[in-house]
C-alpha cells in the first residue's frame, strides 16, 4: 500500500497537477494566460514543422526522414530548454507552456509519425514501417539524453 500523497499548496506551474488542491481551484482567468501561450507557441511550431516539410519533401513510397529528424531535433531542443529552465534561468511562468508545450510540442509530432507507420505498411513496407517506429523511439529517447547531458556538462564547464 502506498502512503497518500501530502496536500501541499506549492506554487503554481503551468502543468496542471490535480493532486494539489490550489491548482483545482484555478480559474478560468488565470488558466487563459497558460492556454494563450500554448496556442500562439503551438501555432509557431507547427508552421516550423510545415517549413521542414516543405524543405524536405519525403514522396510517397519513400521512408519518412523529415519526421524522423524533426522529432529527434525536437527532442534535443526540449532536453536543452529543460535543463536551462531547471538548473540555470528562472524563467517567467509562461515560458515553459510557451516553448516547450507549444512551440516544441507544435513541431514534433506524433500523429505525423503513426501515419507515416500506417502508411508504411499499407504500401507493403511493413519492415520500414517496425524500423522506423523502433528507429524513432529510440532516436527520440538518445536525443533528449545527449542535449541534457552535454548541455550540463557545458554549463559546469563555464562555471568551473
Amino acid at each position: 500500500m502506498t502512503a497518500p500523497r501530502p496536500q501541499v499548496d506549492e506554487p503554481t506551474d503551468p502543468d496542471v497537477d490535480l493532486h494539489m488542491p490550489a491548482q483545482r481551484r484555478q480559474s478560468w482567468r488565470e488558466q487563459l494566460p497558460i492556454v494563450a501561450a500554448v496556442a500562439l507557441g503551438g501555432g509557431i511550431g507547427t508552421a516550423a514543422r510545415y517549413g521542414a516539410s516543405l524543405l524536405w519533401p519525403v514522396t510517397v513510397g519513400d521512408f519518412p526522414w523529415t519526421t524522423l529528424c524533426v522529432n529527434a531535433v525536437g527532442c534535443a531542443v526540449i532536453g536543452v530548454f529543460m535543463v536551462v529552465i531547471s538548473d540555470v534561468w528562472a524563467a517567467h511562468r509562461l515560458v515553459r507552456p510557451f516553448f516547450g508545450t507549444g512551440v516544441l510540442g507544435g513541431f514534433t509530432t506524433f500523429s505525423t509519425y503513426a501515419v507515416d507507420i500506417q502508411r508504411l505498411v499499407d504500401e507493403g513496407e511493413a519492415r520500414s514501417g517496425l524500423a522506423y517506429l523502433a528507429v524513432t523511439l529510440v532516436a527520440a529517447i538518445a536525443a533528449v539524453w545527449l542535449a541534457v547531458t552535454v548541455t550540463r556538462r557545458v554549463l559546469a564547464w563555464r562555471q568551473g
